[in-house]
């Protein structure tokens, strides 16, 4: 079994798209292998697949490649994932299967609380982020990859970051709003947890209060250069 770096936490039909959104996302990583798989929802919403067939080994890799892995262990020095769950001035917590804290200053992301650098860089709550755990005796850290794609974020044209919603509600209500032409592509940062990348000539903030009516979500803007 893989316990996905990725969270399934609404209720009602809208967990039943999110589920069926996953399934599709799940046959396309792994549906071309000799594997059986069975798609479950964890006490803690992870989501767990499980794997047997001649190719289990090989399907178990992609999927943590694509997903990232919730381990039972964590072993310091190492590179794991966990979907950001809390914050203060003082860090932030990421949940790996248990809590992680990361202090801002060891979040790598410039001046200010750890507050304002989730806003400044747009962190949704639920959002995976990879981490280097420090064990006993040293503070956790956000991994390099992770802290050089959120700079990437604020040198480009900006976005649109959502949670508690799938790559296609947001693609709809996007088209909804009247702004397909103004986005370049929808990118999916976890299962519930997407990117809306803007155009050049799209102003991030404007964007987000356009769609913000139609989508229950937490929305926040990236600035771009």
């Amino acid at each position: 079994m893989v316990v996905l770096a990725t969270k399934c936490y609404i209720d009602g039909d809208a967990r039943d798209r999110a589920l069926d959104s996953l399934t599709s996302l799940i046959a396309n990583d792994i549906g071309g292998l000799d594997v059986d798989y069975d798609i479950g929802v964890r006490d803690d919403d992870f989501i767990s697949v499980t794997i047997t067939g001649d190719d289990e080994t090989v399907a178990r890799n992609v999927l943590r490649e694509e997903w990232g892995e919730v381990t039972p262990h964590l072993t310091a020095g190492e590179t794991y994932v966990g979907t950001l769950e809390h914050w203060d001035d003082d860090g932030i917590v990421l949940d790996a299967g248990r809590d992680v804290r990361i202090p801002t200053d060891e979040l790598g992301l410039g001046r200010g609380s750890a507050v304002q650098i989730r806003d400044r860089f747009g962190l949704v709550q639920h959002m995976p982020l990879s981490f280097v755990y420090g064990g006993d005796d040293e503070p956790s850290r956000l991994a390099d990859e992770t802290v050089d794609t959120l700079y990437d974020w604020t040198r480009g044209s900006g976005r649109v970051n959502v949670n508690s919603a799938t790559r296609g509600e947001v693609r709809a209500t996007v088209n909804r709003a009247g702004h397909a032409q103004d986005i370049v592509t929808v990118e999916r940062l976890g299962l519930l947890e997407q990117s809306i990348i803007c155009k050049d000539q799209t102003d991030p903030p404007g964007l987000l209060a356009s769609i913000g009516s139609y989508l229950p979500s937490e929305l926040k803007a990236v600035i771009g250069q």
